[in-house]
């Protein structure tokens, strides 16, 4: 249903070393480069970063949340490590998250603009 999504930085060179090796946790690679915006994916950007210089400075909440799927837990892991140590806070450590209907195994993070990004996965799939 959705091709794409993308999340405004303030700054994109700054943005784009915080999520590359994030995405790359996730098996996503840089796949296109322009003078405003960076593009993620597979075989496809699905993923772009948007430079928004007109931004309110951090902290803010921009009040974006997006999610997206990782293969295992493993995956989860690596991405919530490598925001860490890419910059990025944690807005919730991995782990299983059971709720009602479904059970699944997540982790949060801020990017250096307060973009909420989550990586999750289904165990048992």
């Amino acid at each position: 249903m959705i091709d794409h999504v993308s999340v405004g930085v303030s700054d994109l060179d700054r943005a784009t070393q915080f999520y590359e090796p994030v995405l790359a946790a996730l098996g996503l690679a840089r796949l296109v480069t322009r003078p405003a915006t960076v593009g993620f994916g597979k075989a496809y950007p699905e993923f772009w970063i948007n430079l928004r210089p007109a931004m309110p400075p951090v902290p803010h909440e921009s009040g974006t949340h997006i999610c997206l799927r990782a293969k295992s837990t493993a995956e989860v892991d690596a991405f919530h490590a490598a925001a860490l140590t890419a910059g990025g806070r944690s807005d919730g450590v991995p782990g299983s998250r059971p709720h009602d209907r479904v059970r699944y195994y997540a982790a949060f993070v801020l990017d250096p603009d307060g973009n909420r990004i989550e990586a999750v996965t289904f165990p048992g799939e």
